[in-house]
Formats: structure tokens, C-alpha cells, sequence
């Protein structure tokens, strides 16, 4: 990517659309151009199509997406797969019409089939059956990666998609009913300790095992991708290792402070056993991340005191 030329980042405002704007600046490319949802509903096909004729972006970042947890997964699946695939297929589609250079998709680790060998390598998408509590979003993401693929076999497009694992940081959805379990952990920790709370109640057993990467890793990551990466063929991001649930817990207890127990609601889902991803991929082309979890969880915990509740809750 040329820093003169115009970056557009879909999603800016959200938790991975925020972080890209963050590395982007501190890496001098100042030609980015945005929307906010109030400017421009991605769901909107004629309005994305004048969007991209008028700005004429040379790179795309396609980071707005409807996302949540377990309880925002099964509450609201027909938003999660319609709003998804709206989006997604708007701002492909007319970037290619208006011949964007090189645009990112961002996929997600849960979209591997939910009994996929560990750690889970990229040719194991599609291999299995989903997870049914994030079907309808899965199915839209894969919509989104095929389509990717099929534009570059029949446009010559240079349309690439990346696997993160789970994701968290400055600007997270702390919302406790459509947030992911990082950021609703640290906003009961945090809340339990200033409110004095004897103990937390989380959702689940604690034993399923996850992989957490902080979000300025992630927008390190794609852009790296941008720059060195030229195929279809999908990447995973990840660090390469995993933690029970449990033992995220105690770590933001402990770095939270909070004295009181914890108790889980094992009428509560947990979701898919294990999600770990291989990362041997996006290790052999030169990218490792580089903040530890213990460390982003701290600075998690820091800008949640900071601004609170804070919400990245809609597609652009």
C-alpha cells in the first residue's frame, strides 16, 4: 500500500476498524477515508455503490460487521446472518466495480467447524458441521471468504480473507448481553469491585479453552497481509496458544483486584470446546503477535475504567 492513496476502513468505529485506524496513522498513511453508520448504511446497496464510485478507494479494510457473543448469536440470528451478508456483499461487489487495488475481509475463528482438529488449520473450513449457537453468522463470514475467492478466479481481484481468533482491547462492546466473554468479564470484575459484590456469576463451566489476541495485534497483522500477501487462500491470525476459560477469569480477578469468588451459571452454554488456531501460516510469511495476554488484558482493564461501557455494536 502507497500512504498517498486512499485507505478505506469499513467499520472504523468498531473494535477492529478503531485499532486499523490507530496502526494505519502511526504508520503515516493519511489518505483513510470512512463512514459512519449515520453517513452510510453498508445494507444500503445504491448508497455503498455511490460511495465507492465517488471516493474511488485504492485499498479496503472490511472490518464492519454485526458481531456478539453466545447470548447476541441466539437472540438475534436473522440480523446476524442478513446484516451480515448485506454488508459484505455490497462493499465486494462495488469495490471490484470501482477497482480497489487490494481489499481485506476479516473472517472469524468460529466459523471452523465446531468439532475441527486442534489447533485448527485453514483447510478445516467447511470440513464439518458449525457451531450451532453462531450458524447464521458463520455461514454469512463464509459467504464472504468464497466470494473473495470466486471474484479473484473470475475478475483477477486481489481480495484476501483472515481468520482471527477471538479479539479484544480499547474499544470493545462491553454491553453484558451482546458482548464476547472477555470484555463481560472485565466489565463484571470491575463492576463487582467497585460495587463491593461478594462474588461474580459467569456463564458456563469455565472449561471450554479459547484463544485471545489483542486487537492491535489483529490491525498489525492485516496490514502486514496487505503489504506481503498476494492469494485467496485464507490466514489465520492467532498466537498460537490457548487458555481455559477459567483461567481467564482468575487472570482478570486478579488484575482487576477484586477479592470477592466466582460462580458459574452452568445452565449457561458454553459453546465450542476448543477454538485454537494454527498459525504456522501467517509464522512462515514473517508475522508473530507481540502482546501478551496477561498485558492486554491490563490495558483492557484500563480503558474500560476509563470510558466504561463502551459499544461497538453496529456495521460501520
Amino acid at each position: 500500500m502507497n500512504p498517498g492513496e486512499k485507505i478505506y476502513v469499513a467499520g472504523h468505529r468498531g473494535l477492529v476498524g478503531s485499532a486499523l485506524m490507530r496502526r494505519l496513522g502511526q504508520q503515516g498513511y493519511d489518505g483513510i477515508v470512512t463512514r459512519t453508520l449515520e453517513e452510510l448504511d453498508l445494507r444500503d446497496q445504491r448508497a455503498v455503490d455511490e460511495f465507492f464510485q465517488k471516493e474511488r478507494p485504492a485499498y479496503a479494510f472490511l472490518a464492519a460487521a454485526r458481531v456478539g457473543g453466545i447470548h447476541a448469536n441466539n437472540s438475534y440470528p436473522a440480523e446476524f446472518i442478513y446484516d451480515n451478508l448485506q454488508v459484505q456483499n455490497n462493499i465486494i461487489h462495488f469495490a471490484h466495480r470501482a477497482g480497489v487495488k487490494k481489499l481485506c475481509f476479516l473472517g472469524s475463528s468460529c466459523i471452523y467447524p465446531r468439532l475441527a482438529p486442534q489447533p485448527m488449520k485453514e483447510e478445516y473450513l467447511l470440513d464439518g458441521k458449525l457451531e450451532p449457537t453462531n450458524e447464521p453468522y458463520a455461514i454469512a463470514k463464509i459467504a464472504g471468504i468464497k466470494m473473495c475467492q470466486a471474484y479473484n478466479r473470475q475478475y483477477g481481484t486481489n481480495f484476501i480473507s483472515v481468520m482471527p481468533t477471538n479479539l479484544y482491547g480499547p474499544n470493545d462492546n462491553f454491553d453484558l448481553e451482546n458482548s464476547h466473554v472477555l470484555p463481560a468479564a472485565i466489565r463484571k470484575f470491575v463492576d463487582a469491585r467497585n460495587a463491593h459484590s461478594p462474588f461474580v456469576t459467569i456463564w458456563g463451566t469455565g472449561t471450554p479453552r479459547r484463544e485471545f489476541l489483542h486487537v492491535d495485534d489483529m490491525a498489525d497483522a492485516c496490514i502486514y497481509l496487505m503489504q506481503n500477501y498476494d492469494s485467496g487462500e485464507i490466514v489465520n491470525i492467532g498466537v498460537g496458544t490457548d487458555v481455559s476459560i477459567a483461567e481467564v477469569y482468575d487472570l482478570i480477578k486478579s488484575v482487576t483486584g477484586y477479592a470477592g469468588s466466582i460462580q458459574h451459571d452452568t445452565s449457561k452454554p458454553d459453546g465450542t470446546p476448543r477454538k485454537l488456531l494454527d498459525v504456522s501460516r501467517i509464522h512462515g510469511l514473517g508475522w508473530k503477535a507481540k502482546i501478551s495476554l496477561e498485558e492486554g488484558i491490563r490495558s483492557a482493564v484500563e480503558w474500560y475504567e476509563e470510558h466504561g461501557p463502551g459499544a461497538a455494536k453496529n456495521p460501520s
